[in-house]
């Protein structure tokens, strides 16, 4: 009996043990076996990207970063399951006002928001001293709400006034306040948005009309770095040590638009110093790479362990690596279209289908930057670049996404539910 007993070291007088957690994980089985191999993927690109740094912050100590990373992927892996524990239609009823509530904070935080990396997109969160991008709950809030719009107008979406304007007007609101500070994210969100109405079935020549109006600031950016690249003269643009106003992030748009189309104008130019230092991790990588924690170029690579860590998987694992990572993303976007036409409710399959387009978006973005197919933005690889709020709002969205899951797999044990559209 007392070696049963102690068999039994989980078990607690309520009966919460790991048998217990383990029969209340459901959900799709295959996103949550995703989400083990990015973590661990992520334990080893940040450990190997943070080492030098670490040892040069932390005086020989290498590991801070890795048991910092590792605190924040279990913090992560917690959210994820008691997000996916509560009934996703819990998410439709606090939809509104975390919408309502990420209005102000990204207008608090394009006056008083903490600068870093010569953005204003953080504020410092009180207490545990940590700064959080309000951006990251914008965009969660925003998918609620618009999943929930999509859902109640199905009927009426077709026309303009009474259906596709009043779902495309909290995505027009949301997208310009964070588009000062993070344009990269806003285009992304935006993007992501319009590909959610599309499959909701508004009308193709409503969204191709706002499709439009997004280009009329793109094609001015290209514009003003043709003009700015021709001129010669870096005159022309703010000086960004001078520049103060909520549009500072202006000169560096139109720079970075500039060295990605003609390239840096000088060989040791700081705008291109991260391209550079990527593209010299991906050639030294090839075809299986040079093994783990053999990278050389994290030692010169800004950000490697964040926006570049895609640049120090490659060089590490190789061109297979590479895709390996891709296929992972691929992968979790075609289980995420499966809960979307498996949901018998469109509120949780539009919110599925959502959460699970802006995460992948994200990903090809952050990859095609470290491979140069894109300008360099500040978009982290998702569960994989090194943690912080970003990090447990990535793993909030998964759980919703399984709980999503978790409800579809209830409702075709029993009998299955009539569509609604609640």
């Amino acid at each position: 009996m007392e070696a049963t007993r102690d068999i039994r070291f989980g078990s607690l007088g309520n009966g919460f043990n790991t048998r217990n957690i383990l029969s209340k994980t459901k959900g799709d089985k295959v996103i949550w076996a995703l989400v083990v191999l990015l973590t661990l993927v992520s334990l080893l690109a940040v450990y190997s990207a943070t080492n030098s740094l670490a040892y040069k912050n932390f005086r020989g100590n290498t590991e801070v970063y890795l048991f910092k990373q590792i605190v924040f992927i279990v913090g992560g892996i917690l959210v994820i399951y008691f997000a996916h524990l509560v009934n996703y239609t819990i998410y439709s009823r606090i939809a509104s006002i975390l919408f309502l509530l990420a209005i102000p904070l990204l207008i608090y935080t394009l006056f008083f928001g903490v600068s870093m990396n010569e953005g204003s997109r953080w504020i410092k969160l009180p207490l545990i001293n940590l700064t959080m991008q309000t951006s990251d709950l914008a965009k969660l809030a925003l998918f609620m709400y618009l999943a929930r719009l999509l859902s109640r107008k199905q009927d009426v979406i077709k026309d303009f006034k009474k259906g596709f304007l009043p779902v495309m007007l909290p995505v027009v609101i949301i997208c310009l306040l964070i588009a000062p500070a993070n344009l990269s994210t806003a285009l992304l969100l935006g993007a992501s948005c319009l590909m959610l109405l599309f499959i909701g079935r508004a009308r193709p020549k409503h969204i191709l009309l706002v499709a439009g109006l997004a280009l009329i600031p793109i094609i001015a950016l290209v514009t003003a770095a043709v003009i700015q690249h021709k001129s010669g003269d870096d005159e022309v643009t703010l000086s960004k040590k001078a520049s103060t106003g909520i549009f500072t992030r202006v000169n560096t748009w139109v720079g970075r638009v500039e060295n990605f189309i003609y390239g840096s104008k000088e060989a040791d130019d700081d705008a291109m110093y991260q391209v550079n230092q990527a593209k010299i991790a991906i050639s030294k990588g090839g075809l299986i790479g040079v093994g783990p924690g053999n990278s050389t170029t994290r030692d010169y690579l800004p950000q490697a362990y964040n926006d570049f860590i895609f640049a120090i998987i490659i060089e590490e694992y190789g061109f297979l690596g590479g895709m390996f990572i891709v296929f992972i993303y691929l992968v979790f976007l075609y289980r995420c279209i499966r809960i979307f036409r498996r949901c018998p409710y469109a509120f949780g399959a539009f919110l599925a289908l959502g959460l699970s387009f802006t995460l992948a978006i994200q990903a090809i973005v952050n990859m095609a930057v470290t491979v140069n197919l894109f300008p360099v933005t500040g978009v982290t690889l998702p569960l994989v670049s090194m943690g912080g709020t970003s990090f447990i709002f990535t793993c909030l969205s998964i759980g919703i996404i399984l709980s999503v899951a978790r409800n579809v797999e209830q409702s075709e044990g029993n009998e299955p539910a009539a569509v609604s559209t609640q």
